[in-house]
């Protein structure tokens, strides 16, 4: 087969002296070389040069989208060209995955590295490509986290939920309100010590993760999912009592004081602050399995907290049940539950009484100009487990392998839902029975890559007959940056490589 030889006297060109694109040529540089000597040069350049890989953010081409890209290798060079910093990351990372797997591991590999000659032009689908990580049940540091963000940048993932409180812990330092990480974010499930960010550390995130393209929208949990704020604050409790602290994983039992002017002030002070270190446009505000409140209430509170994330710039973001509160347009449903029952499938009468409830919520909303993101529990709960074999997860809303993840299109289970309002895919994976770092990289992995494709791969380009050839040669990437993850039957795994 015809190839590019890279070695360390390739260089990469920037065109037009980019600073986004000289930041990405530096990281496609890090990533070839593994020691100075072998880390090819960065420099610019007016046009590609023979021998040389060329990089070029152009805003005149109007012929490619916001994250859409075009790479052309020959013998001689190579070219990725963008109109966006976004897209021309994401060039980058189609090479990176074109290079053998070694190249990931600094200590040593083969040379040359070698590309094969072909042209590719792709573009997503969807603009929501989104992970979430309930760092509330159970406590992920700093580090951990960026390894996530690491993780979604590798398969062009661009949205990274991060679930910041719930009733087992607050994980976001309030300057105004210190008593909600002192006290409501020193424990988790279990009773095991826990954890959260300083304002310094949440922004060392988010910078962290703008450098790979991927947004972060944090989730403040309300007005359920909040014993741990209760707990920490007794004037956000209806009866001025604070409640103990909560290491269990039952859900539905806590609500802020929605009649009491102090609870909007308080949560004024969390969404500026929050708002205030978030460069994205969004924030989450939970809303789910709220069972202390009449509608009546509950959608009055959604509406007065609409109001305050839009007051700070925001676009609200929350699980599917605010449908039945007035949206704004450019707020954002993220639908969970698995009650939309299919073409001609037997479902009990009170989930198909629920999914009409959701249907009429959602159909009001997008009517406002409201968007979806689709999260339902039975295909993209990373946290399911995968099989009843499987220690680690839950299995509520079914068992989910790799293939129930990926081989569904959201058309035929979500038709009456158009596609334009269809914002993206996203998976959530919960931490009640999640511990450390692997376990959520067991979980994510493989199914973060079927995740990947459905939200960006048109339906008639996937197939699962081809997914599972090409998942099965991620084990040997995936073996060299240490990630634990499960070889699910019926995918022809590689062996893996050994360091």
């Amino acid at each position: 087969m015809d190839h590019f030889e890279l070695t360390e006297d390739t260089p990469i060109e920037v065109a037009g002296g980019s600073p986004e694109g000289r930041r990405i040529a530096v990281w496609l540089a890090a990533l070839i070389g593994n020691t100075v000597e072998t880390t090819p040069a960065v420099r610019e350049a007016d046009e590609g040069s023979e021998g040389a890989v060329h990089l070029d953010i152009d805003p005149a081409s109007t012929d490619l989208g916001a994250e859409a890209y075009e790479i052309d290798v020959s013998r001689s060079a190579v070219s990725v060209r963008a109109a966006t910093a976004t897209g021309l990351f994401y060039g980058v990372q189609t090479l990176r995955h074109l290079l053998p797997p070694s190249v990931e591991y600094t200590a040593a590999y083969p040379r040359p590295l070698r590309l094969p000659v072909g042209t590719i032009r792709d573009a997503p689908r969807f603009p929501w490509r989104g992970l979430m990580l309930d760092v509330s049940r159970h406590f992920l540091p700093v580090d951990d986290v960026k390894r996530f963000i690491d993780h979604l940048a590798l398969y062009k993932m661009n949205r990274l939920h991060l679930h910041l409180s719930d009733d087992q812990g607050w994980r976001i330092e309030i300057p105004e309100w210190p008593n909600l990480t002192e006290h409501g974010g020193r424990t988790e499930v279990g009773g095991h010590p826990g954890g959260y960010y300083t304002t310094a550390e949440y922004a060392e995130l988010v910078a962290y993760a703008d450098s790979r393209f991927v947004t972060i929208v944090p989730e403040i949990d309300v007005p359920g999912h909040t014993n741990a704020a209760l707990a920490s604050y007794p004037e956000l409790n209806c009866d001025g009592v604070a409640p103990d602290l909560f290491t269990g994983t039952a859900v539905g039992f806590s609500s802020l004081c929605t009649a009491n002017e102090l609870t909007y002030r308080f949560l004024d002070d969390v969404i500026r602050v929050i708002s205030g270190l978030t460069s994205g446009p969004y924030f989450h505000v939970g809303g789910d399995e709220v069972e202390t409140l009449s509608e009546a209430e509950y959608t009055a509170f959604v509406e007065r907290v609409q109001d305050i994330v839009t007051r700070y710039g925001k676009r609200m973001v929350g699980w599917d049940e605010i449908a039945t509160a007035d949206l704004r347009s450019g707020s954002i449903v993220q639908l969970w539950r698995p009650l939309w029952p299919g073409p001609g499938a037997e479902v009990s009468e009170g989930r198909a009484a629920a999914a009409e409830v959701l249907r009429e919520g959602l159909a009001r909303a997008l009517e406002a100009g409201a968007g979806v993101v689709l999260s339902p529990a039975d295909r993209l709960y990373l946290d399911m487990k995968y099989d009843t074999a499987t220690v680690l997860g839950l299995s509520w809303a079914g068992l989910v392998d790799v293939r129930t993840a990926y081989d569904w299109e959201v058309a035929d289970v979500f038709g009456s839902i158009p596609e334009s309002s269809i914002v993206g895919v996203e998976a959530p994976i919960w931490s009640e029975t999640l511990g450390v770092l692997s376990d959520f990289e067991y979980m994510a992995f493989p199914r973060i890559a079927a995740v990947a494709e459905l939200g960006w791969s048109a339906p008639e380009r996937r197939s699962w007959g081809d997914f599972r050839s090409r998942l099965g040669a991620q084990a040997d990437r995936w073996d060299v940056l240490g990630i634990r993850f499960r070889r699910s039957p019926g995918v022809p795994w590689s062996n893996g490589l050994h360091r």
